[in-house]
């Protein structure tokens, strides 16, 4: 693996502004979001309408990953996200949500999740996770996907292209009438045949008008994702593996999670509606 020095936190620059015609989340300028009450399978009207954030937050990430190189800032990363979904009329559904002060995260090498857009200047050699979700018509749509930056070590490499293979594979075991938990035992069952860990208290989530509905998509084999798959409902598949242990340190902002043994990791995701005869995936650019 890489022998670059780890992370440290930079400096955040302000929340970036949202033009006030653009309509915000019920949580935006509140602690916490209120829960969700609604149901887990959702109409075509509103399905619709995740599409369409759906497809704006998989060309915002795009247009983010496009600026991937040596001596770009992950704030750069973030100003290039926040900018294309305020230009498409979409809010950037992390800006503001529990306090989160960016429009999409940064997550680095060994941070698996929830990384802080800042000062950090990418260094060839780098692994990059953009986790980019757009609001607009009242809903939803959530993705990531791990890039290259640069000359990647092999190692690096086939952790990323694993990572997005498990994802697919857990897509296409999505059916009508399986519990939830057949969804981790693919993940798991694969990155086992690596040696890699799989990331355990970060889940997948139920997502619709609400950015997390309270359903839980665990990616590993849990006895306790009984709950039963049926067409219409939404959540997001977002498997992180890693290359040592699945446990993890908080840093002191409150938000990034970085691997206990600061091994690297990797995390691809999609936002999934269930149909009648499998998954149909609702952010695709």
């Amino acid at each position: 693996m890489s022998g670059q020095s780890l992370l440290v936190p930079g400096e955040i620059t302000p929340a970036r502004s949202v033009p006030g015609n653009i309509r915000r989340p019920e949580y935006v300028g509140k602690p916490a979001p209120t829960p969700y009450t609604g149901p887990e399978v959702q109409d075509s009207d509103t399905l619709e309408r995740m599409r369409v954030a759906g497809r704006i937050a998989a060309q915002a990430m795009e247009e983010a990953a496009k600026h991937i190189a040596p001596g770009v800032t992950t704030d750069e990363l973030d100003r290039v996200a926040h900018d294309f979904m305020v230009d498409h009329g979409a809010y950037p559904s992390t800006l503001g949500y529990r306090g989160f002060p960016k429009s999409l995260c940064t997550s680095l090498n060994e941070v698996i999740c929830h990384g802080i857009p800042d000062s950090t200047v990418l260094r060839d050699g780098d692994i990059v996770n953009l986790d980019v979700t757009a609001y607009i018509n009242g809903v939803h749509g959530d993705n990531n996907a791990t890039y290259l930056c640069g000359d990647v070590d092999e190692e690096s490499r086939l952790l990323v292209e694993r990572t997005r293979e498990s994802l697919n594979r857990a897509i296409k075991a999505v059916r009508p009438g399986r519990q939830i938990n057949v969804i981790g035992r693919v993940i798991e069952s694969y990155a086992k045949r690596f040696g890699y860990g799989v990331v355990r208290d970060f889940t997948g989530h139920g997502i619709n008008s609400s950015f997390h509905s309270g359903l839980i998509i665990p990616h590993y084999d849990s006895p306790h994702a009984t709950t039963v798959m049926q067409p219409g409902m939404t959540f997001t598949i977002e498997p992180m593996l890693t290359l040592g242990t699945h446990e993890y340190d908080l840093w002191e902002d409150g938000w990034t999670v970085v691997t206990k043994d600061r091994k690297r990791t990797a995390q691809f995701e999609h936002t999934l509606v269930v149909t009648e005869t499998g998954a149909e995936i609702l952010t695709l650019p």
